[in-house]
């Protein structure tokens, strides 16, 4: 076990910039807080690490973990505490990694259920009762946005400002445990956000940090990733779980992955031309997009490594009149007006970076000077950000820095779709550019 021990340090502490493709030069960053490392205080039947996320339409998918392997993949609920009137039965998987072996992990799709409603359930026939609320069917919808995230100080200030004010859905481009091959990490990040991940549907896509690509010993990329954070890339026609979408209420959100291929003869390429041309806008009028390296960015960590992806995927979002695009990836918060093609465009997608949830790297505190016309607001700071779609032509996006005991806000927009903007049906531009 010692040399067990010795080894992950060696790793966390010399291999992971290898590991997660972060090849920035080193940067000015404040000093991380600890890692929040949970233990796990159940008994080896009980589930562990619930999380719930949405899995087609009126359908919901509970994952959880346990120790012993006996447990069967079923879930149980209803809409009184203790009362379960549903019950299905759903599939399990696990997963080596050197030396370490998983739990028991159970992905088990429940429903129909009806929206805006608290379910009652159980996770493999034992342990305490957990309950969840479903997202609204109709406006008003609310979802709070971060990414970046680990399992430090920090992210326990940020989960704890989250949970102060209530959401319907949670999403996160990338950037999740930071286990970087480490996997007792992602345990314990399973067990942290439980609080909140059991509650609310959590939607996530893959960061640099979920590769794990390990030289000799592992080749399979994702491979804890994809087992543990199932989303619903099949219900979406995906052939991937590092990219997928879902409709909640009137607000089409689609995930893609920065880190598998996606130039024009790619299948994410292929399935992103697809999806977004199925959106009918006036049943859907929002569409949302998020990714894990921003495609823009004055921040001088992680310049330009979103830039090939940009090239070959953003006439997509900007013929298909995207609203919002949210990255993770720099550790600092950034707003950037309407843009297309490196200028300002009332067509085009905002663009959002938000890669400042508590990573244990701490923040990246070197913005390009001067400032880029384009750019609006930028700021070195943890914090998180929530997204208020009132109805089918107003939104109210706000972020909200970390400030220990609370959450202040910093920076605030209303935005108003696109699909109702005539002018855009074709675009116009200006000549503002980075």
């Amino acid at each position: 076990m010692k040399l067990l021990g010795l080894f992950l340090c060696f790793t966390l502490l010399f291999l992971c910039p290898f590991i997660s493709q972060a090849d920035e030069p080193e940067l000015k960053r404040e000093p991380p807080r600890p890692i929040v490392f949970v233990p796990h205080d159940r008994s080896k039947s009980d589930p562990q690490q619930v999380h719930v996320s949405l899995a087609g339409k009126d359908h919901m998918r509970v994952t959880f973990i346990t120790e012993d392997k006996k447990v069967d993949s079923v879930v149980e609920y209803g809409k009184q505490p203790g009362k379960y009137v549903g019950k299905a039965t759903g599939e399990s998987t696990s997963y080596t990694y050197f030396f370490y072996k998983s739990g028991k992990i159970h992905h088990v799709k429940i429903g129909p259920l009806q929206s805006n409603t608290i379910y009652y359930y159980r996770c493999g026939g034992n342990g305490p009762e957990f309950s969840f609320k479903t997202p609204p069917s109709t406006f008003p919808v609310e979802f709070a946005i971060v990414g970046d995230l680990g399992q430090t100080g920090w992210t326990d200030a940020t989960l704890s400002q989250i949970k102060k004010q209530d959401y319907d859905v949670f999403l996160l481009p990338g950037d999740l445990s930071y286990a970087d091959t480490h996997q007792p990490l992602w345990d314990s990040f399973g067990r942290l956000v439980e609080p909140l991940a059991s509650k609310r549907p959590w939607m996530v896509t893959e960061g640099n940090h979920e590769i794990e690509f390990f030289p000799i010993i592992e080749h399979t990329t994702f491979k804890s990733y994809n087992a543990r954070w199932k989303m619903p890339y099949t219900e979406s026609l995906s052939e991937s779980n590092l990219y997928y979408s879902f409709d909640v209420a009137g607000v089409h959100t689609v995930m893609l992955g920065s880190y598998t291929d996606f130039d024009s003869d790619s299948d994410q390429y292929q399935w992103l031309q697809a999806d977004l041309a199925k959106v009918d806008r006036k049943m859907t009028p929002w569409v949302v997009v998020l990714l894990h390296a921003p495609w823009y960015n004055t921040n001088e960590a992680h310049e330009g490594e979103g830039e090939s992806m940009r090239e070959a995927m953003e006439s997509l979002l900007y013929s298909a009149r995207v609203d919002v695009v949210f990255a993770g990836h720099v550790h600092a918060y950034e707003r950037f007006k309407r843009v297309y093609n490196n200028k300002a465009d009332p067509c085009g997608p905002i663009y959002i970076t938000i890669g400042d949830g508590g990573n244990r790297e701490g923040l990246a505190l070197s913005f390009k000077k001067p400032p880029s016309p384009l750019s609006v607001y930028r700021e070195s700071s943890f914090g998180h950000g929530r997204l208020k779609v009132m109805d089918g032509k107003r939104a109210h996006w706000s972020w909200h820095r970390n400030n220990d005991s609370n959450s202040l806000l910093a920076d605030d927009i209303w935005l108003e779709s696109l699909s109702t903007s005539p002018s855009c049906w074709p675009s116009s531009g200006s000549s503002d550019e980075l």
